[in-house]
């Protein structure tokens, strides 16, 4: 992929359209987290229950502190110092700064930083945090290349930019919430994280 197309779909991302991405886990469907309306094209294109949240994607997990969009304690910092980045989604207490329709108007938002050149450098360019779910039609199979995108056509029409990272590994995010010590999702790393909770 070309710096060229990274800078559009970053462009596009601050202009409210959606965009498909690659991590180390799936292919993502990317759009400013923080804008309601971009937000909600999200769940049009995936299909996806309104009841179900999204996750955000930053650059740094101290981004998201630095600039407010959520608030960590000691113990999921420290979490966050061993996983990430990596294929690992930590679900943090949000502010005000991230809207409703992101998280269905849960107290929390699953912070995730990808193990991934280009999305990290999507995610720097954008400037704002970014929606971290997979670029597939709810129920249906992930994206682990571009090519598969034939098969989720109204998440093909509704993005402006697909950055093509080549096959990506496939398996998805671990989602975890260290307050509570729960795992919500076995992915990647389930098995370290849950070794880490019970030893800490």
């Amino acid at each position: 992929m070309s710096t060229d197309e990274l800078e559009r779909a970053a462009e596009a991302i601050r202009d409210g359209d959606l965009v498909v991405y690659p991590t180390e886990t799936v292919y993502g469907l990317g759009a400013d987290a923080l804008d309601p309306e971009a937000v909600e094209r999200v769940f049009e294109a995936k299909g996806r229950d309104r009841s179900k949240p999204v996750s955000l994607g930053v650059p740094r997990f101290e981004t998201a502190l630095d600039r407010g969009y959520v608030r960590a304690s000691e113990r999921e910092r420290r979490f966050a110092e061993a996983f990430l980045p990596g294929p690992v989604t930590l679900l943090c207490e949000r502010t005000d700064a991230v809207p409703d329709v992101l998280v269905a108007a849960r107290d929390r938002v699953g912070v995730r930083v990808p193990d991934c050149e280009p999305a990290l450098e999507l995610l720097e360019r954008a400037d704002r945090p970014i929606t971290a779910t997979s670029a597939n039609e709810s129920g249906r199979p992930s994206v682990r290349e571009v090519g598969d995108l034939a098969d989720h056509e109204s998440v093909r029409e509704a993005v402006a930019v697909v950055v093509d990272g080549g096959r990506t590994a496939g398996t998805e995010s671990t989602v975890v919430d260290v307050s509570t010590e729960r795992i919500h999702r076995r992915g990647a790393l389930a098995d370290e994280i849950e070794a880490w909770l019970d030893g800490r």
